[in-house]
């Protein structure tokens, strides 16, 4: 899978409300040991990933992640930009993540980190 096609099914995760659809997402692109961590939540492996991106869209209720700008890459790493918003409104959160892939190019660790983000 290539650098575009798993940042798409990685912005697709946060964004699926169904928990069944997210764990298809996950499997496809993280590693069952894979660990998340932001400035607000660390996570490890598919499950606690998936309850977590449903916790997330229980607190921004009618917001999307979207990437901002294209996904640099190399030696195994992967970095981009995100917003999280309403179609058509002002971002109300943004950032950057970190990717580190696995030999297979599937998600082994993330680290995120907020440019910006409201008080939760």
């Amino acid at each position: 899978m290539n650098a575009t096609a798993l940042a798409d099914q990685y912005f697709a995760m946060w964004n699926a409300a169904d928990a069944d659809r997210r764990a298809e997402l996950i499997a496809a692109s993280w590693t069952a040991d894979a660990t998340f961590q932001d400035p607000s939540f660390e996570t490890t492996g598919p499950d606690e990933l998936n309850k977590l991106v449903g916790a997330a869209q229980q607190m921004f209720p009618g917001l999307s992640f979207v990437r901002t700008g294209g996904i640099d890459e190399h030696h195994g790493y992967l970095r981009w930009t995100w917003h999280l918003q309403a179609d058509g409104q002002e971002p109300v959160a943004g950032g950057t993540d970190i990717v580190v892939l696995d030999a297979d190019g599937k998600i082994q660790k993330l680290i995120g980190f907020h440019d910006f983000a409201p008080e939760h």
